[in-house]
């Protein structure tokens, strides 16, 4: 005898069309469409404060120092300068995203910007080296400068903070060493016209590192190469496990790193027009707060590129407001480092509640009892 159905073992109804019509089932594969108020959810968190949390920051600037200094703030020329000026910065913040994502530091990328800087001075004054062979040379010995901070960090085994603060150490005596802690001047125009040239009253420095920076996005969020990078920054071992060549993954980090701050010094040369061998130290703040500061914007705690370039702008704007203002000379460096210390309190924070997201989803999916409706309140 056939055991009566409890009402609990019937299978649901089937699907009717308007017209009592059994509805054909859907094809394999075929997901149900998500109700419209999910989709609502995922603008609203893509627009909340603590995703984009910097904009709302800029927009905050912009509105209070154009009621503090109106005369000098609301000048087109404020902010062309202000986006030229600062090309050098984000793009030196945008190398820094490499090693960063890779679960390792640069602290020498000062020094490694004030290396390009001397050394294209250097290689075009004293020996008379043409524009392009100089320009190549002095990428070239970013990295191989980048290449021993890897060879540093894998094989000798030396942490990424202690290995790249004393290389920058090193590079500022092979800075005054070459220069002879001399300003080396006479850059030739046509060098001078790379950061001179405008596009749209625009710098071309600032296209460059618009370029860079897609490029930089490109890798790290569209390739294999770039999910290796974000693998081994968060967690070496299991990448190790899982067949990343975590080595080479660091190795390569610390290298375009490098190699990405000495364009960035031979365009502050181009932008002077003499090689200074003073001035890689003042761009490490900027580039940490930058780079920190990006990471809490867009993904969660997690490096990226165009959390970056909109962090180092929020800060520049910060700093040339103030300045407009009257303040003194020691603002830039206060707010950087203030900006430094908040942008590294959020980072930790984000990374934090990610971690404590990805648990409790992991605790509810242990209970398949849970209804989906309180599933995805409790996501929320």
């Amino acid at each position: 005898m056939t055991p009566e159905r409890s009402p609990e073992m019937s299978p649901p109804p089937a699907a009717t069309t308007a017209s009592g019509e059994a509805a054909p089932d859907p094809a394999p594969g075929h997901r149900p469409q998500e109700p419209e108020h999910g989709s609502a959810r995922a603008v609203l968190r893509a627009v909340s404060f603590r995703n984009i949390s910097a904009i709302y920051l800029l927009l905050v600037l912009f509105v209070v120092f154009a009621l503090w200094v109106p005369d000098t703030f609301l000048q087109g020329a404020t902010f062309k300068s202000l986006l030229t000026d600062n090309a050098e910065v984000a793009m030196l913040a945008i190398g820094l995203v490499l090693p960063l994502a890779a679960g390792v530091v640069d602290l020498a990328i000062g020094s490694e910007l004030g290396l390009g800087a001397i050394v294209v001075a250097w290689l075009l004054v004293t020996h008379g080296v043409p524009i392009v062979p100089a320009i190549v040379l002095t990428i070239i010995a970013g990295c191989l400068v980048g290449l021993i901070n890897g060879w540093l960090v894998v094989r000798v085994k030396i942490d990424s903070f202690i290995a790249t603060i004393a290389m920058q150490f090193v590079l500022l005596a092979v800075i005054d060493w070459v220069s002879n802690s001399e300003q080396i001047i006479n850059l030739s125009p046509a060098f001078q016209s790379i950061a001179a040239t405008q596009v749209f009253g625009i710098g071309l420095p600032v296209y460059l590192m618009l370029v860079l920076g897609l490029i930089v996005w490109y890798v790290l969020d569209r390739t294999p190469l770039g999910r290796r990078v974000y693998a081994t920054g968060g967690n070496i071992e299991a990448a190790r496990l899982a067949g990343v060549r975590v080595n080479w993954v660091v190795i390569g980090s610390l290298v375009a790193c490098a190699g990405i701050a000495a364009i960035s010094g031979l365009l502050v040369s181009a932008n002077l027009g003499t090689g200074d061998p003073t001035i890689g130290p003042s761009y490490l703040l900027p580039a940490y707060s930058a780079a920190f500061l990006g990471s809490t914007q867009f993904r969660n705690g997690r490096v990226n590129v165009w959390g970056t370039v909109i962090a180092t702008y929020v800060l520049a704007l910060g700093v040339k407001g103030l300045q407009l203002a009257g303040g003194p000379v020691w603002i830039p460096n206060m707010f950087d480092g203030v900006a430094l210390l908040v942008a590294v309190g959020m980072a930790k924070y984000e990374a934090g509640s990610a971690r404590t997201r990805a648990i409790r989803r992991i605790l509810r999916f242990d209970r398949p009892d849970t209804p989906a409706s309180v599933e995805g309140a409790a996501g929320d």
